[in-house]
């Protein structure tokens, strides 16, 4: 069975929306290494809405590093407000009853399924019971605004399954579903 994995950088009051807008000073050698080891072995990256339409208007026409992995890396966009995904190379759409497609996709043969953003997404996964692996990068910084990861009062209990502090100060968290 396929994993799917998180990652996501968040600040100390939850917010993980516009981390251009916060996260740079923060960023190192030490989280560059997380990172890419959360990228490793990825064969297929699941996205929601929001973070499909940011990186399909930025990564198809990319010259950054990154640019070769993001566009032939299979995606799987979860909306069921899109009618299309064909803006960005091996993108599939994802629609219809959340549990049912995202069980069948984590069924398929394959590695591990990565996911970059995507918080309402995320939170949703969480719920259902369906991410295998949350890595929350938490900056030691109060945006005081925006998008948090858990806003909508639902509980899901998680156990810490490892941590690392950096010199940034950013702590590492990573979790797995208690079940």
């Amino acid at each position: 069975m396929r994993k799917i994995v998180s990652g996501l950088f968040i600040s100390l009051d939850g917010v993980v929306e516009a981390p251009d807008q916060w996260h740079f000073p923060y960023f190192d050698d030490e989280m560059g290494n997380a990172v890419q080891a959360m990228m490793d072995g990825t064969e297929a990256m699941l996205l929601g809405r929001r973070t499909y339409e940011e990186f399909a208007s930025y990564w198809p026409t990319s010259t950054d590093d990154l640019a070769g992995y993001m566009n032939d890396t299979p995606k799987y966009v979860v909306s069921n407000t899109l009618t299309s995904v064909t803006e960005w190379q091996n993108s599939t759409l994802v629609t219809g009853d959340l549990v049912k497609e995202i069980s069948r996709l984590k069924e398929q043969p394959g590695g591990k399924i990565s996911m970059s953003g995507s918080g309402t997404l995320v939170s949703s996964l969480v719920r259902e019971g369906l991410l295998d692996e949350l890595h929350l990068l938490l900056h030691p910084i109060v945006v005081g605004s925006g998008k948090r990861l858990f806003g909508d009062g639902a509980q899901a209990p998680l156990r810490l399954t490892g941590s690392q502090t950096f010199a940034s100060g950013v702590l590492h968290l990573t979790y797995a579903p208690t079940v």
